[in-house]
């Protein structure tokens, strides 16, 4: 599921080519300084080059003279076009200034998440209750199993007979009968997990095995029927609060801004006044 951050889009080039056209055109002219460049008398400034480069960085591109220098120069490309259209009043025209709308939106959207980022962090209380509400799921016993899948009920009480003449005919007969690509070329084996991960059913019956043992009835799931050997179990331990403490921050506090947004959104007068046209008819054949 993606994060609320990540559903508020980032600020592209040609959004900061926006600002900044509109920064000049209010008098918020960087300093000498603070320029990177000037297109036809009009800046680019070099928050404008930071941003990006930030941007790709996150991205795993370097910052280097050459990247900046390339950043500079689309920037300049797209600052004298823009200039051109400008000319055209192709700014005036209602597309363009729907998506010049919705980009400043956006960016303003941003930079809300970004300060509540900044200014809400989360106190060491709120991430050891969090801790404490998650740890039993973070641990519990692992098993490590092997199972046999078919679609018929019949078929599994014979693989069932087979083995209880011979148990170590497991992976030979996974190879030969399962239906589930993803383990009958391993002879059966889905190495180790948490019960809790998987149907109820078939985790209910992993449970009550003892170790070396295997299911002398079929196991029903929605997937068919399975015959499964568990082969260990181990103990999971929760790891150390310390550990997790960064992924939790950043879990507990965009759950903070969900519901932030949820609670604006509550509160706000929102009339959809259009809706999507309905599909037309298919016609009979």
């Amino acid at each position: 599921m993606l994060s609320i951050k990540s559903r508020i889009v980032l600020a592209s080039a040609v959004s900061l080519l926006f600002l900044s056209a509109c920064n000049s055109k209010s008098g918020n002219t960087p300093a000498a300084g603070d320029i990177a460049a000037t297109v036809n008398g009009i800046p680019i400034s070099k928050k404008s080059v930071d941003q990006i480069v930030g941007q790709r960085s996150a991205m795993g591109q370097p910052d280097s003279p050459e990247t900046r220098k390339a950043i500079i120069n689309q920037l300049a490309m797209q600052m004298l076009v823009s200039q051109e259209a400008i000319k055209k009043n192709l700014d005036k025209t209602p597309e363009v200034v729907e998506q010049i709308n919705l980009t400043r939106q956006s960016i303003l959207a941003n930079a809300f998440v970004q300060d509540y980022t900044k200014n809400n962090t989360v106190s060491d209380d709120m991430l050891k209750a969090e801790y404490d509400k998650i740890k039993s799921q973070m641990s519990g016993t692992e098993y490590k199993a092997r199972h046999i899948l078919v679609n018929k009920e019949a078929e599994a009480k014979v693989i069932i007979a087979k083995l209880k003449n011979n148990a170590k005919l497991f992976e030979s007969l996974a190879n030969e009968y399962s239906k589930d690509p993803g383990s009958r070329d391993n002879g059966g084996e889905l190495g180790w997990f948490d019960a809790r991960s998987m149907v109820p059913e078939f985790g209910a019956a992993v449970a009550r095995l003892a170790k070396g043992k295997f299911t002398l009835e079929p196991v029903k799931t929605e997937f068919g029927y399975h015959v499964i050997l568990l082969e260990d179990t181990r103990t999971r331990e929760a790891p150390a609060f310390e550990q997790v403490k960064p992924q939790l921050a950043k879990q507990v506090q965009e759950q903070n801004l969900k519901k932030l947004v949820d609670d604006m959104m509550a509160k706000a007068k929102i009339e959809i006044t259009d809706s999507p046209a309905a599909e037309p008819a298919k016609k009979p054949e």
